[in-house]
């Protein structure tokens, strides 16, 4: 089988160092209820080819002490625009990072990437706490 032009672009993934997400005390710890973002404008690229890629990206989660910071956020999510990286990662390396920082009760992260070569792809990943 011959090699790919973006072999091992993305061994290191998990290592890469993202922009600090903050948080902020959830003054109602004792309740059990959601919150959703949605990035509509998500941007980043394709490894393989340079080009850029678009998504929407969803995310639902339970706080427990904490609730994400949405402007850090934001510049947790621009840091991903110039960077070729296959989606699959960057949905599991945002679930990771998330959970890091906010330690909910469990989140969901999905994002629905626009087509490339005719394909459309949706990615999700998600956390429970024990």
């Amino acid at each position: 089988m011959a090699k790919s032009s973006y072999e091992g672009l993305q061994k290191n993934v998990r290592l890469l160092k993202t922009p600090e997400i903050e948080v902020w005390q959830n003054q109602y710890p004792d309740k059990q209820y959601a919150i959703n973002l949605d990035i509509p404008e998500f941007t980043c690229i394709c490894p393989k080819t340079g080009l850029p890629d678009f998504a929407v990206i969803r995310i639902e989660y339970s706080p427990k002490k904490f609730c994400v910071e949405l402007k850090s956020f934001k510049m947790y999510t621009i840091f991903f625009r110039n960077l070729g990286i296959f989606h699959e990662h960057l949905i599991n390396k945002m679930l990771e990072d998330f959970v890091k920082a906010v330690k909910p009760r469990w989140v969901r992260i999905s994002g629905a990437f626009n087509p490339r070569g005719g394909i459309t792809t949706t990615v999700s990943a998600e956390y429970k706490s024990k």
